[in-house]
């Protein structure tokens, strides 16, 4: 019997949550998502000893340490360089995060994207094999919108309701990534309750995300991320795209029996069309306490951990 890896590839696009190289070369994923706890964890190892010495040598050319424009570059530019490995490894997109302190600021995401793009240019990388990563605040979901119509497709992260992903899908963003295992976390805490494959909080939000979009006839790509247990992911297979971490990709390639299909999109129910201005947007992700604290907790977990990479550049700049 096929593994349920297997079975999971041959209704859902599965991607790695990871920088590990080692690990994108043996499970093969579609595609990559990197964040910048994962660039952290991939330019911890000696993999990527070679790069850090180059992006450091370049910066020292270009500024040294005295300067936060180059160190910022430099830690920009260490980013590129895990996103390029994983782009020889796999076949579809890379996804690229724009800085979380810009997360409240659309004008200037849409410029770190343009120079994301640029970098990955340098390269020999075109953009049809990047997805510029945003959070999905209102000045993120309205950059979006602006690359999208420039042909910059985006993926829009730390998504945790039905409200961001309605606007996202008004804003024809390319693909959203709603976080199963946040929405759980924050249930377990609050309830103190235990959760099945099928009550799980983060999996009822995922169905009904996807059950809106199909039903609607959204393009839009759902790719549920933030993963805690392979059941979880069992519970969603079916869905668009999965974002995978490697521990949980090996156990899945490693269980046996039948996986079946529980999102399909012509299984939907009806739900009618909502539309969000700024206003409404703001109010409804406002109700939503746990989206409203998972996002800010996001935003600023991914805040600290590029802070960390640009001490740690800093560091080796005046060195």
């Amino acid at each position: 019997m096929t593994s349920k890896l297997e079975q999971l590839r041959a209704m859902t696009t599965v991607v790695a949550d990871t920088g590990d190289i080692e690990a994108v070369a043996r499970l093969k994923p579609v595609d990559c998502t990197t964040n910048p706890t994962i660039v952290l964890k991939a330019l911890g190892t000696e993999m990527f000893a070679d790069a850090f010495e180059e992006a450091i040598k370049w910066g020292k050319a270009k500024g040294g340490a005295s300067s936060e424009a180059t160190i910022a570059a430099v830690a920009d530019r260490l980013a590129i360089s895990v996103g390029a490995a994983l782009t020889k490894l796999v076949p579809g997109r890379v996804s690229t995060e724009v800085d979380a302190d810009l997360s409240f600021d659309t004008e200037a995401s849409i410029a770190k994207a343009h120079a994301i793009i640029a970098a990955y240019k340098e390269r020999g990388i075109e953009r049809d094999r990047i997805l510029i990563k945003l959070a999905s605040t209102w000045e993120g979901i309205r950059a979006a919108e602006v690359l999208q119509k420039e042909g910059i497709d985006c993926n829009l992260t730390l998504l945790f309701s039905k409200a961001q992903a309605v606007a996202c899908a008004e804003a024809k963003v390319f693909l959203i990534s709603p976080f199963v295992g946040r929405i759980l976390d924050w249930y377990k805490k609050s309830t103190g309750e235990d959760y099945t494959s099928e009550t799980d909080p983060g999996v009822v939000s995922v169905r009904s995300i996807y059950n809106y979009y199909k039903v609607n006839g959204i393009e839009t790509i759902v790719m549920g991320a933030s993963f805690r247990n392979a059941g979880e992911i069992e519970a969603l297979a079916g869905c668009d795209r999965l974002t995978i971490s490697p521990a949980l990709l090996d156990e899945l390639d490693k269980a046996e029996g039948d996986l079946p299909r529980k999102l399909s999109p012509t299984s939907t129910t009806p739900d009618p069309w909502v539309s969000y201005d700024e206003k409404a947007f703001r109010w409804a992700l406002n109700e939503d306490a746990m989206a409203t604290e998972k996002l800010s907790e996001g935003i600023r977990s991914f805040a600290k951990d590029l802070a960390t990479l640009r001490g740690m550049v800093a560091k080796k700049l005046s060195a």
